[in-house]
């Protein structure tokens, strides 16, 4: 990826996976008739996707407090004292009288569903940090979460967010990783190791798995083994051969490879280390007539990948224009225009994607260092302490330190 891996959100609470793209058909109206002003930002996402979640259980998310205001919810990061002082006047004494109620965050998500009870806050992170943290690039991780192997906690504007439990998982593959393991074998094993325990959904999240020497073990009590005796994958073997699509002359065959054919075929070549190959296949997809924001977007990673910086900005461009929403195109984007010299355009860039989400953390801390480039000292100042209010925990957050004095 051209960007540099950057910090989740702060998100918080465990966030039932495509929430977001609940409607009010499926949905039920848990805030039906309800007319809700904030007090405060809150705290597990942008006031743009919470208008969209409110909607999608029947209420409206005002933009302002006013005498038909019925419920008032405080963010949750947001100090109790004083916190009504910015209100009107008619829904402070309708706060008083008892007309309305005022609700912190946590308990609204809760009355929608959104919040599970037990598992309470959980803090997030995008591939980029998960990555940074278990030392792998975000495209592996992005792989692992493709085959099913990281489950996120939650999706936003498509881009996944995984929580601690998730760490746990993306650290015992990053050991093969680090033990030289080839992805491509990681997957063969994966497979066996599924083979192995076919009634466990997910053997590295619930089994009991000790990772040695880039072998995988089943520990049974003191002892590694599996159901029927030892159990010893093998990393080392050779690996299988994958199958690709014969996509070189397509008019040749029987029946030409589908557009989703052909994205599995490209994959598997990027995810192999052969990006041009990857560029190659890539463009039936494009030809196809079927290409979407997200092919768009991925064509974009391997043109930056083989240095072609012009043509990936182009094909950013392209994913943006198909679906406005697509942060991650809007901050790599920016990247790219930076590393081109297009200093101001990667901040227009970073911007976009702010508007768009306040909370995205990456783009704040990206938009912080290209302030600093132009000289805005005090505009990257701001960015650098959201940056860090959104993400303390950071691989980043000492440089963010640094920068502010602290």
């Amino acid at each position: 990826m051209p960007r540099i891996p950057a910090p989740a959100h702060d998100l918080r609470a465990a966030v039932k996976l495509l929430v977001m793209d609940e409607s009010p058909t499926t949905t039920e109206s848990k805030l039906a008739g309800e007319r809700i002003a904030l007090a405060g930002r809150l705290a597990s996402m942008s006031r743009t996707e919470a208008v969209k979640v409110v909607a999608a259980h029947g209420g409206v998310l005002q933009q302002k407090a006013d005498e038909s205001t019925t419920l008032v919810v405080k963010g949750d990061e947001v100090p109790m004292a004083g916190v009504t002082a910015d209100l009107p006047a008619v829904v402070q004494q309708a706060l008083a009288s008892g007309l309305v109620t005022l609700v912190d965050e946590t308990q609204l998500w809760r009355r929608v569903g959104l919040v599970d009870e037990e598992v309470g806050v959980s803090r997030l992170y995008t591939p980029a940090l998960l990555g940074e943290m278990v030392k792998v690039d975000s495209r592996t991780i992005h792989r692992w979460h493709r085959r099913g192997y990281l489950q996120p906690a939650c999706e936003v504007r498509k881009l996944p967010y995984f929580d601690f439990a998730e760490v746990r998982v993306a650290r015992r593959l990053a050991e093969l990783v680090h033990a030289g393991v080839s992805l491509v074998s990681i997957d063969r094993q994966m497979a066996q190791l599924t083979r192995l325990a076919p009634d466990v959904e997910r053997p590295l999240a619930d089994l009991s798995i000790v990772v040695e020497g880039g072998k995988i073990f089943l520990r049974r009590g003191a002892e590694l083994t599996e159901p029927s005796g030892q159990l010893l994958i093998d990393f080392d073997a050779p690996a299988e051969v994958v199958p690709v699509p014969e996509v070189a002359n397509p008019g040749m065959a029987d029946a030409p490879p589908t557009a989703d054919e052909l994205r599995d075929a490209a994959m598997e070549l990027a995810d192999s280390g052969e990006p041009a190959d990857a560029l190659e296949v890539y463009r039936g997809v494009l030809l196809s007539g079927e290409a979407d924001a997200e092919d768009q977007f991925l064509v974009a990673d391997l043109l930056y990948q083989l240095g072609d910086l012009a043509a990936a900005r182009e094909r950013y461009f392209m994913a943006i224009e198909l679906d406005d929403e697509y942060d991650e195109a809007r901050v790599n984007l920016g990247c790219v225009l930076l590393e081109l010299g297009e200093v101001k355009n990667a901040t227009a860039a970073f911007r976009g994607a702010l508007a768009a989400n306040p909370q995205l953390a990456d783009a704040h801390y990206h938009l912080a260092t290209t302030l600093e480039r132009l000289g805005h000292t005090d505009d990257a100042r701001e960015h650098w302490q959201l940056f860090l209010h959104l993400a303390p925990e950071s691989p980043w957050a000492e440089e963010a330190h640094e920068r502010l004095g602290d």
